[in-house]
């Protein structure tokens, strides 16, 4: 290989690891307080009508329906971005018609489970545009201060 192919392969390369850590800097983390208490207040009810039946009361799952809250919902969910939850919710929840459910409902409903899995509330709402999640990074556990902006763990 030519030496002027590897320092182009080299800038482009570098170019990449630049781009990936300022996308990273704009993350924010669920931890950051992402939804207000009174959103979550008011997903608590509309969980229970339009959730609970297949996911439980408590959140813990049901036959065939997994648990919103607790480890195993963390890690399956932990470093994504809460824009890909909020899309799945959108999209395919409830199952049996999920244009019955409207987008302001469903991130009220996000807000709920958010909280009862000890995600602490902030003094903005959970928005209900699926874009609009995309710079916030779901993490199991509280980061440190430092990593917080930063968007690593």
């Amino acid at each position: 290989m030519s030496s002027k192919f590897l320092t182009i392969v080299l800038v482009l390369v570098i170019a990449a690891f630049c781009l990936a850590q300022q996308e990273a800097a704009k993350l924010r983390s669920v931890w950051d307080g992402v939804y207000t208490d009174e959103q979550a207040k008011r997903g608590e009810p509309l969980y229970q009508q339009r959730c609970a039946s297949c996911h439980g009361d408590k959140l813990t799952g049901g036959e065939s329906a997994p648990p919103l809250t607790g480890g195993q919902f963390l890690s399956n969910w932990n470093g994504l971005t809460l824009d890909i939850l909020f899309e799945r919710i959108r999209t395919s929840m409830p199952s049996d018609n999920p244009a019955k459910v409207t987008r302001p409902a469903k991130a009220d409903i996000l807000a709920y489970i958010l909280s009862m899995n000890s995600i602490p509330p902030g003094k903005t709402e959970l928005p209900f545009k699926t874009e609009t999640m995309k710079d916030v990074l779901i993490q199991t556990t509280k980061p440190k201060a430092s990593e917080s902006k930063t968007g690593t763990r």
